[in-house]
């Protein structure tokens, strides 16, 4: 069984990410971040740029093999924002109610069938040696009119997966979620990555 630490430090995500993986059947064991590694400075351009520098930088800081990931909301009315600054989207210091409140209020007006969106998220694996793994999960949705449900986390109140029956994900269960969305695409393809590396190095 392979260690592996998380680059994150958001519990949401770190709850949400073992589920998803305690579903496949890798074999792999999750640490959290050390409070003595600071947060990753998210300086690229894409998700994939700030999943790669993320889990590099823990690699580097731990020794170990980790994991992480980096998800982005792009709205197509607002020319596909917020995009790499979904988390940071009404400031640095945003909350989840300040980004879906800056959301909505950017959407202002626009018509329910305009307000086309995906989720999207890049999961990488990293080890030390500089091997990487990487997958990428999307779903595509609308954003909701005004926040629904109690569930999830982030954008999810506001965010009607166009594989689901028009509930939001904060109206879904833990499960039905991880079943539709980009996140759970991204660990599920990721944990087939790591399941041909067992395999290889098992051979």
């Amino acid at each position: 069984m392979t260690r592996f630490v998380l680059a994150t430090a958001n519990p949401d995500k770190v709850r949400e990410i073992a589920a998803v993986l305690r579903e496949t059947d890798v074999a792999i064991d999750l640490v959290g971040r050390p409070a003595t590694v600071p947060e990753v400075d998210e300086t690229g351009t894409t998700l994939e740029e700030n999943a790669r520098l993320k889990a590099a930088a823990l690699c580097d800081a731990t020794d170990l093999p980790a994991l992480a990931d980096d998800t982005g909301l792009e709205v197509d009315a607002l020319d596909g924002a917020p995009g790499v600054r979904s988390a940071r989207y009404a400031g640095p210091a945003a909350t989840y109610e300040d980004n879906v409140a800056r959301l909505l209020d950017d959407l202002d007006g626009v018509a329910l069938e305009r307000r086309t969106a995906r989720f999207s998220t890049v999961a990488v694996a990293r080890w030390p040696d500089g091997l990487e793994v990487a997958a990428l999960g999307t779903v595509e949705g609308l954003i909701a009119a005004a926040p629904r449900g109690r569930g999830g986390f982030g954008y999810d109140p506001v965010f009607v997966p166009a594989t689901g029956d028009g509930r939001t994900f904060a109206e879904m269960t833990d499960d039905e979620k991880h079943a539709h969305s980009h996140r759970g695409e991204a660990f599920r393809t990721l944990a087939q990555g790591l399941r041909v590396i067992e395999q290889t190095e098992g051979a």
